[in-house]
């Protein structure tokens, strides 16, 4: 695999706090990213090539008392790291339901298959139209399963994947000149 030179992601702020969600009263560097920061930067970062690397530039017009680079860099390596976990949970609890719907589907499918014979066994009018029904009936109880681990696993999965890049994307600083 050939290394590309990182893609940039530049957000204009005006301070700090807009960085950040202002009604998440935890620190700093736990605090939720502002909605609109976040869409932006994952929108913009979806928009790259999968292997490519990504920088945050975050430009700041107003300039704080301290260096912010480090929190900042901070807050958003955890924040993103933090989607990426529930990202994997997510994965990992769709993978459980998974299981227990195929479970329960099979079962399902059984007693229908079971059952076909069993009609099967006793030839009346309706027989046929049973056994059809029951068929049917059977293998859309293998819907979900199906739909599970066919489907829905892989959009998942590459959600965890995007939100760990811009976990460990290389965050800068610009912070505008004193006048």
């Amino acid at each position: 695999m050939t290394t590309s030179s990182p893609r940039l992601i530049e957000l204009n702020l005006r301070s700090v706090s807009q960085l950040f969600n202002s009604m998440d009263p935890s620190p700093f560097h736990d605090k939720d990213l502002d909605r609109d920061a976040e869409e932006f930067i994952v929108n913009l970062a979806g928009e790259f090539p999968v292997h490519a690397p990504v920088t945050l530039r975050v430009h700041i017009e107003q300039r704080p008392a301290a260096d912010p680079t480090e929190m900042i860099r901070s807050a958003v390596h955890n924040y993103f790291g933090n989607r990426a976990r529930l990202a994997d949970l997510e994965f990992r609890r769709l993978l459980r339901d998974g299981r227990t719907s195929l479970v329960i589907g099979l079962v399902f499918l059984a007693v229908c298959l079971v059952s076909i014979r069993i009609v099967g066994s006793r030839p009346t009018a309706w027989t046929g139209y049973i056994a059809e029904g029951l068929t049917i009936a059977g293998w859309v109880a293998m819907w979900r399963p199906m739909q599970i681990y066919l489907y829905d696993w892989w959009p998942l999965r590459r959600r965890r994947r995007h939100f760990e890049r811009l976990a460990e994307m290389s965050v800068e600083v610009v912070v505008a000149a004193k006048e």
